[in-house]
């Protein structure tokens, strides 16, 4: 059989078509614009997203066996706002989850409402990112159109309710909400109530895997597929590429370099640190997961090799770099602000140690320990909470560097596994639809059978030793310019 994976991001709808021995059969994208209406704003017409996957699906399964083609899934950009009214018609452009417009709304709520009550309602506090904010944005600062909202959900779920006409959501998804109860999988009645909603409102939530309806009638026929093709929940972006990197399960880890960094942790328990500094949410598998957020990783080595050095050649660059665990210089890779752990949007980018022997290389090793020193600090507090690593996937531009590669293995002391396919949320979504066909028992089940791992790179316990001293000196930089950015902003 065959499973289409559809991974809505912000710029543009990967569509994936996966067979039954997880063999990739072909990768369709599809491009559509954001809009930035003002300055910090981001915006998309969620027309637009059904748009380009219905012509996405066609192109994809252009050469398939149609009659093949089981079952439907997705993972979707987090946090945004779709609104509809009672006439299913969209009311205003959605909100995305990197729009920034929501610094009072979430600051109401972290301070007036209070971290505490927050983190025992949902199991998080408020970012500006979060859907909760948008709301109370919207019944502030266009009240004629709060007063119409009939229907909330996130940005994959539009899609999944144009497909079926079944108002649904996910465990995962929701969980980054701020209206969802992490803990008991369900939605948080205080949460209703500050924000003004009804939870008639809210959508039917389903675990990730499981089915919530078949395509229309009508959709079928668009879209060229058979009117049986089941379609699952599906789960957000993070959740659906960490069930494609196989982290799924107890104790599981994957480490995305992309533009951000990720620390994704599964676990069969419930957790959430004291601090909130990570987000805990529920996960695609039936459990839960701990995240950490870096604003900037592998965009941190791209702003220094292109912006600052003008070299291009990453791969050249690195070549210089012999004297690992010994650089006397550091760097704070906080270009953009920082989510995890420190949520501190004030937070810079900061070069510190530097001398008159300090090369080009010794700072780009800097960037380089930098980052792997800042995953390390939400590796730090997932194990605080008992969570037992000893391995990581590993995803994501940086992750080509065999060099910075080694470097986590050794700064996080931990094994940094590579895996032979590595697709994203539309592969994840893909997995989900075929375990919600019966393809597969579970998700640890499809992940156990279908992720491949090709290579490892193990610690070096010398090396690791030379690091963990280099990160106890790391955690105190932090601490010591924090002061300066209220300062200089």
């Amino acid at each position: 059989m065959l499973y289409i994976g559809i991974d809505l991001g912000t710029s543009s709808v990967k569509l994936l078509l996966m067979d039954s021995s997880g063999k990739i059969v072909n990768i369709v994208t599809e491009e559509y614009p954001v809009s930035y209406p003002h300055p910090g704003w981001s915006e998309q017409r969620p027309e637009d997203w059904y748009e380009k996957t219905v012509a996405g699906v066609r192109k994809l399964i252009r050469e398939a066996d149609r009659e093949q083609i089981a079952g439907i899934s997705f993972g979707g950009q987090m946090h945004g706002l779709v609104i509809l009214d009672r006439d299913d018609q969209v009311i205003r452009p959605a909100i995305l989850w990197n729009d920034g417009r929501t610094g009072e709304e979430t600051a109401y709520l972290n301070t007036t409402i209070g971290k505490e009550k927050l983190s025992e309602y949902t199991a998080n506090i408020a970012f500006a990112g979060f859907t909760a904010p948008k709301l109370l944005w919207v019944r502030k600062h266009e009240p004629e159109n709060f007063a119409r909202i009939a229907k909330i959900m996130l940005p994959k779920d539009y899609l999944a309710y144009r497909l079926t006409g079944v108002f649904c959501t996910d465990m995962s998804d929701a969980s980054g909400m701020l209206l969802f109860d992490v803990k008991n999988r369900r939605w948080s009645r205080e949460m209703c109530e500050i924000c003004g909603i009804a939870p008639s409102q809210l959508a039917k939530c389903y675990e990730s895997y499981e089915t919530v309806g078949t395509v229309l009638p009508q959709v079928a026929r668009e879209l060229g597929v058979p009117a049986s093709v089941k379609v699952a929940a599906g789960a957000g972006d993070n959740a659906a590429a960490a069930v494609g990197t196989g982290t799924v399960g107890d104790n599981r880890c994957n480490i995305s370099l992309g533009t951000s960094g990720t620390i994704f942790l599964s676990s069969k328990k419930f957790g959430v640190d004291s601090n909130n500094a990570l987000h805990s949410f529920a996960h695609a598998d039936g459990n839960y997961h701990l995240m950490g957020c870096m604003l900037s990783a592998a965009s941190c080595n791209k702003w220094w090799m292109d912006d600052i050095t003008g070299r291009g050649d990453y791969g050249a660059e690195q070549k210089d770099i012999t004297d690992l665990g010994e650089n006397h210089v550091f760097f704070l890779p906080y270009l953009m602000g920082e989510r995890s752990p420190h949520n501190n949007p004030d937070a810079r980018g900061v070069f510190i140690g530097m001398s008159m022997d300090t090369t080009r290389a010794d700072m780009t090793q800097a960037v380089l320990e930098g980052v792997a020193f800042a995953l390390r600090d939400s590796l730090e507090v997932a194990k605080s909470l008992g969570l037992r690593i000893e391995s990581t996937r590993i995803c994501g531009g940086g992750a080509k560097s065999p060099l910075w590669k080694r470097i986590v293995a050794n700064v996080l002391n931990l094994k940094v596994e590579m895996i032979e396919v590595e697709e994203g949320p539309a592969l994840g979504g893909a997995m989900l639809a075929a375990v919600a066909c019966g393809e597969f028992g579970s998700v640890e089940e499809a992940a156990e059978k279908l992720v491949k791992v090709t290579d490892a790179i193990e610690p070096e316990p010398e090396l690791a030793e030379k690091y963990e001293r280099q990160y106890r000196k790391f955690r105190e930089i932090y601490p010591a310019c924090k002061p300066l950015f209220e300062i200089i902003k």
